[in-house]
């Protein structure tokens, strides 16, 4: 399994500069489609249900203040220690949603019954610290 910071490296290295918002998301569907394709997690990590949608805590402390991020913010980690199976896979995800915006990510997250059940009743913009489970991505992620 590898850690957030790997998988953020890699993404930044495939994708060049890119808004931490966006980070987070491709992050997201990242987790999501290998526990579709590999019935396992990619990440060591549960996202959080936050107002503008998934979040990894880590990922936030690491880029908090910061609008744009790249490959640099993660020089302590290392992309090479992802399996070929990772890479292919985190590929795919940035082959689909790569050229999405950041906007566009969180929009859809939030149409996205993970991310909407785990938040339940909270109220728009609220804050919450509420995990989205893999349970509930796999499930969700699967119908699709």
């Amino acid at each position: 399994m590898a850690s957030t910071f790997d998988v953020a490296k890699y993404i930044t290295e495939q994708t060049g500069e890119v808004s931490a918002m966006k980070l987070q998301k491709l992050m997201f569907y990242a987790q999501a489609w290998n526990l579709v394709w590999e019935e396992a997690p990619l990440l060591d990590e549960d996202f959080q249900a936050w107002a503008n949608g998934p979040v990894l805590p880590s990922l936030y402390q690491k880029h908090r203040g910061m609008f744009k991020v790249d490959a640099t913010l993660f020089s302590m980690a290392n992309s090479a220690s992802l399996s070929q199976e990772e890479r292919g896979n985190i590929d795919r995800v940035l082959a689909f949603y790569g050229d999405k915006t950041a906007q566009w990510l969180s929009n859809l997250t939030h149409q996205e019954d993970p991310w909407k059940n785990a938040r339940g009743d909270t109220p728009v913009g609220e804050a919450s610290t509420a995990v989205i489970s893999q349970g509930a991505m796999h499930e969700y992620y699967s119908s699709l």
